[in-house]
């Protein structure tokens, strides 16, 4: 065990003890071992400060005596101390007072007491009450003392809690100045895209030209949407309540739709009904799963095949680490045998890339699989990811319903 194990197991040992030590002694050197009386009043006054901090005013009565009889000191200043750090009431700590002054002045047997040495009994007096007043103003300043330090604590943590509320406020406001600015730069490009898109599209006399046109229009209408929702999203103060009258979200309804809007050689696969389970945030982070994944098809497996499967999990393993290629017959096996699913699976796997196809130079800031895993985690669920051995690439993400 530790020295420092040691001292705090042995600190609040010591304060009980070593007062009572200390008023043993007192009774010892005060009383000697003849004076059999004084002797035991003393030593009984002294055992009781054992229980001073939990009964403070009986043990402060029990050393009375101990003074009246004894002539001990320790242990009625104690007792008296840890009263008034602990029961500091005013006509509590006043009749203790004049207790413990009494039980000072008048001496034992009171039938010794001289009413005519005035000088002496001054004296006595005022050295009584000194005895009374120290220990009662040190208890009081220690209490004041705790509790200062219980404000100041309190203080400490107001302080903290406003330095968070500003610091959220600094980050609102931040967000609604790159909210705008990010509206008004991207924007702008994309509504001039739509327009030169729109141009061609009534100009031009080629047939797959005109639709292309239309298909970047429609795409470029259709991110102007997403974009305008997600400045209301980042400019919202309000969480949820804020959100509700933000355009609607896609969810697996709009898959099939991304899907044909893709330019892909895309074979679709879905063994969930839209909207059946009720979790649209689950449906939500699976229709963001697979727009990442074909667009990074498109980047980096031009002219590849893809398969985009989501089907119904019995459950969901936060704790599965890898991806396997024998799973796929045991998934399709599970896929139709009725029972309720509490889970979505998402899977998008594409083949190698045609040899022969144009690899677009597109931006790409590698942090799209890593949001997607991040907004797997968030959800409760898995995003894996690897390259399968054909050269191709897999995207496997599974969300528990309970999330939505």
């Amino acid at each position: 065990m530790s020295r420092g194990t040691w001292g705090r197991r042995a600190r609040p040992i010591a304060l009980v003890v070593v007062p009572v030590l200390l008023a043993i002694a007192d009774a010892v050197l005060v009383n000697g071992l003849e004076l059999a009386l004084e002797l035991g009043v003393s030593v009984v006054a002294a055992a009781a400060l054992l229980l001073r901090h939990r009964f403070p005013l009986p043990v402060f009565l029990v050393t009375l005596p101990g003074l009246y009889i004894g002539y001990i000191w320790f242990a009625p200043m104690i007792a008296l101390y840890t009263l008034s750090a602990r029961r500091p009431g005013r006509a509590r700590l006043g009749i203790c007072a004049v207790l413990l002054i009494a039980a000072h002045f008048f001496p034992y047997p009171i039938s010794d007491f001289e009413l005519t040495e005035y000088r002496e009994n001054t004296l006595v007096l005022i050295d009584a009450c000194v005895t009374s007043a120290t220990p009662i103003a040190l208890g009081l300043l220690v209490r004041t003392r705790r509790e200062l330090a219980s404000r100041v604590e309190d203080l400490t943590r107001s302080l903290r809690r406003e330095d968070r509320l500003l610091a959220d406020r600094v980050k609102t406001t931040e967000r609604a100045r790159l909210a705008r600015e990010m509206h008004d730069v991207v924007a702008h490009q994309v509504s001039l895209i739509s327009l030169q898109a729109g141009a061609v599209q009534v100009s031009t006399e080629d047939e797959a030209a005109r639709t292309g046109a239309r298909t970047i229009r429609e795409l470029s209408v259709r991110t102007l949407e997403e974009l305008r929702h997600m400045v209301g999203v980042l400019r919202a103060d309000g969480g949820d309540a804020a959100a509700d009258g933000l355009a609607p979200q896609p969810d697996l309804e709009e898959l099939p739709r991304l899907i044909e809007m893709s330019a892909l050689d895309v074979t679709y696969e879905g063994g969930v009904v839209a909207g059946a389970s009720g979790a649209k945030t689950v449906e939500r982070a699976a229709f963001r799963t697979v727009q990442e994944a074909l667009t990074n098809v498109r980047k980096h497996a031009p002219g590849a095949r893809v398969r985009v499967r989501v089907d119904p999990v019995e459950a969901v393993d936060g704790a599965r680490g890898a991806l396997r290629e024998a799973d796929e017959a045991d998934e399709a096996a599970g896929a139709d045998d009725g029972r309720t699913a509490p889970g979505l699976r998402v899977e998008i796997r594409n083949g190698p890339p045609d040899a022969t196809a144009t690899v677009p130079a597109l931006p790409g800031g590698g942090h799209g699989l890593v949001g997607l895993r991040e907004r797997a985690q968030s959800l409760g669920g898995t995003l894996e990811a690897r390259h399968t051995s054909d050269g191709g690439f897999v995207v496997r993400a599974e969300f528990p319903y309970a999330a939505g």
